[in-house]
């Protein structure tokens, strides 16, 4: 599978997500929450950042099933569904992902007729990269 490429800006979110925290970028002076991490607040244009802690919460924004996978690698676990998971606490906040089963699952470990627009979706993480799990109703 491929790993994170990590640059300055977003090392602090893999750190976090290494110890199993979902945790994004906001200006420290408007308190605008960003994703991905950058050095300067689109908003106020402020250089000054904090990492929040959220809650892992949120809902499927967008999906696709890729048919065929992209890149061959993946090849062996399609169909697998790749998602786009806006925050509860952030919610201009969006983060690509994959839905799986549970953490450290393989890619198509939740057949893609499950995944659905609104769904709920809980953070969880293996080997310092953050996936989803379906809420259970």
């Amino acid at each position: 599978m491929l790993r994170p490429v990590i640059d300055t800006d977003g090392a602090p979110f893999w750190e976090y997500a290494a110890r199993g925290e979902l945790r994004v970028q906001a200006c420290a002076d408007c308190h605008e929450p960003r994703f991905p991490p950058r050095p300067c607040c689109p908003h106020c244009q402020s250089f000054a950042s904090e990492w929040r802690p959220t809650s892992g919460r949120g809902r499927i924004w967008s999906y696709v099933v890729p048919h065929p996978p992209l890149l061959p690698e993946y090849a062996a676990q399609a169909p697998y569904n790749v998602v786009v998971v806006e925050l509860d606490d952030a919610p201009r906040v969006r983060m690509a992902g994959n839905v799986v089963s549970e953490a450290g699952a393989p890619l198509d470990s939740l057949s893609p007729d499950r995944v659905r627009i609104g769904a709920r979706v809980q953070a969880v993480f293996a080997d310092g990269v953050p996936q989803w799990v379906l809420e259970r109703p």
